[in-house]
């Protein structure tokens, strides 16, 4: 069976906690290549159930929204990231404090859906006749930056304003931006992310070459310059409305499901000063006219 033929089977009802070791174990080179079915029974025994019954925890809206996003981009699937990102994100409510448990979304990728894992990260180039294409294990159980789901819901929380998810959007619907930016300490600030998604838009939206480069430059300016430079100094922010983020979470229990024609709505925790967001938007313009690219044909000398 190839990887993107691999069917779901029925997930638990609810979301748990599996350890990064436990979740390891179970990840052998046959399930990354989509050839070995989980134990679903012996990962489920080897989680920990998350505290409470809240709906919140329920994994029938987060399969739900998985199926629609693999039949809905079956000939794109990278185009799902940008599509997914906002609504797993007001699916699965949570603190950050909650987010920041890997074992999460180990449950998530090996006992809820490994069919989408497979499906969205399989790798690209390679013949039929070669060896199996193997999913990165990071894709199942790695850092927030790289796991499928983890990757998915920071971007939505870094790049979000307040209840507005467009500037997520944005940033997901670049590999480079979503692959790169989520590493920085530098996107914790709110006006920074939402400066660099600015910068990201009119890129795109004026059709400019290269984008990918100028989005890795981009990142490494930023990144550089916040070793010298306070950003919060720079472009103050009000702190978030912890309240309001809790209103939002407890409001999962009678929410109804995500929508899948617009946007969802984020916790209204408080949007970002719109006079900081400009700021670094002109300097991070600077950056980008400044930074050098990466010459491509150096780089295919070294490697050849």
């Amino acid at each position: 069976m190839r990887v993107d033929e691999q069917l779901p089977r029925r997930p638990p009802e609810r979301l748990a906690s599996l350890t990064t070791g436990h979740a390891t174990s179970f990840l052998t080179e046959g399930v990354r290549a989509g050839q070995d079915e989980i134990p679903q029974v012996a990962v489920v025994r080897a989680a920990t159930p998350l505290d409470g019954y809240a709906v919140r925890w329920s994994t029938a809206p987060v399969r739900e929204i998985l199926d629609e996003a693999m039949d809905r981009f079956a000939d794109a699937r990278t185009d799902a990231d940008a599509w997914l990102a906002p609504r797993l994100h007001a699916t699965v409510r949570m603190s950050r404090a909650e987010a920041a448990d890997p074992g999460l979304w180990n449950f998530l990728a090996l006992a809820v859906a490994p069919d989408y894992v497979l499906w969205r990260h399989v790798p690209a180039g390679q013949s039929e006749e070669a060896a199996p294409k193997k999913v990165n294990a990071a894709r199942f159980v790695g850092p927030h930056y790289s796991q499928a789901f983890a990757r998915l819901w920071w971007s939505a929380e870094m790049f979000r304003d307040g209840p507005d998810y467009g500037p997520a959007v944005v940033a997901c619907g670049n590999q480079d931006m979503i692959n790169t930016a989520l590493r920085l300490d530098a996107v914790d600030h709110k006006p920074t992310a939402l400066a660099m998604a600015r910068v990201l838009q009119q890129w795109t939206e004026s059709g400019t070459n290269r984008l990918g480069d100028r989005v890795n430059a981009l990142c490494t300016a930023v990144n550089t310059a916040g070793s010298t430079l306070m950003y919060e100094v720079i472009a103050p922010d009000d702190a978030p409305d912890h309240a309001a983020r809790a209103a939002w979470i407890d409001e999962a229990e009678t929410a109804p499901s995500v929508p899948w024609e617009r946007l969802p709505d984020g916790p209204d925790d408080g949007s970002a000063r719109r006079t900081s967001c400009s700021a670094l938007t002109r300097m991070f313009e600077q950056f980008a006219a400044e930074a050098p690219l990466r010459d491509r044909a150096r780089a295919g000398a070294t490697a050849d």
